[in-house]
């Protein structure tokens, strides 16, 4: 819609719902609103070797000028309220938030014992998102088991997820299915998932690195369903080659026409040096982000 035809409209909107609405809210319901994080996976090497802590890393975002961080669990020494509560604390008082946090999971499962001991698994995670007051759990669907139809595979997903997203209901807790190869290699694989669970609890972790093919037409589809979206330094943008600088200003495009509002985080997997890398792409992001308001 034209502005002068928003403008036009106005008057009519005005009259709708049982309270007054404005152009200007008018106007601010037709477009995404991004806001930049970090996820601690970028710092995977100096977590694993204990060379940063995850208190550090709300520093990080400080000094760069970021909002919020999604904090891969992998390097937490434990989730004790001891190691919990003060990394929470950190956050608060710096004004950054953990608003996500990232998990294994492998939710295809073939036996109900298996099965079981996953969702206990998710479980004990949304415990830990709800303390750290994180409205967000990155999960994994995970490997197609072989001799398995994709099917049948989606269909333990399907099950797992409407368990778990009861549980994470319980806790304010959205539960976001990575495209991540294995049963969410493909966009319309995901999507049959998230529209078969059937869960305001449960939607799509939009890594945009990830697809293996056709990325750009991928992400189009699932930005409906994104409750996180995370951007790497490359793409694969045909169905072969090499991958390609990731443009994400198109990106950003792509997820305000979808009307997406969120975290725009970066995910930095190259093997850089990745504290003379993280600057400058952090600068990117905010500029990215900042255009989308």
């Amino acid at each position: 819609m034209k502005r002068r035809d928003l403008l036009r409209s106005a008057p009519a909107l005005l009259t709708l719902g049982s309270a007054p609405v404005t152009a200007h809210a008018a106007a601010a319901a037709m477009k995404g609103r991004l806001r930049s994080a970090i996820c601690a996976y970028s710092y995977r090497v100096a977590l694993g070797k204990k060379m940063m802590t995850y208190e550090d890393l709300v520093h990080t975002a400080v000094e760069n000028d970021i909002d919020g961080l999604d904090l891969t669990v992998y390097w937490f020494p434990d989730t004790s309220d001891s190691f919990l509560m003060p990394l929470k604390r950190t956050a608060y008082r710096n004004a950054v938030e953990i608003y996500s946090i990232s998990v294994r999971t492998e939710m295809t499962q073939p036996t109900p014992g298996l099965q079981a001991k996953e969702l206990a698994t998710l479980r004990n995670w949304i415990d830990v998102a709800e303390k750290l007051g994180a409205g967000h759990i990155r999960v994994f669907g995970g490997k197609i088991p072989a001799g398995v139809t994709e099917e049948r595979a989606a269909g333990w997903v399907i099950e797992c997820l409407k368990r778990a997203s009861e549980y994470a209901a319980s806790k304010g807790i959205i539960l976001g299915l990575e495209n991540h190869g294995g049963i969410t290699e493909k966009a319309d694989t995901i999507l049959h998932i998230v529209r078969s669970v059937n869960s305001p609890w449960v939607g799509i972790n939009l890594d945009t690195g990830n697809f293996n093919r056709n990325a750009y037409e991928q992400i189009v589809k699932c930005i409906p369903y994104a409750v996180n979206v995370q951007v790497k330094t490359e793409i694969q943008p045909g169905t072969s080659g090499a991958p390609v600088p990731s443009d994400w200003q198109r990106i950003a495009a792509m997820l305000n026409a979808g009307n997406y509002r969120g975290y725009l985080a970066l995910e930095y997997e190259e093997d850089g040096d990745v504290a003379a890398q993280m600057p400058g792409l952090l600068k990117r992001l905010r500029a990215v982000t900042g255009e989308v308001v």
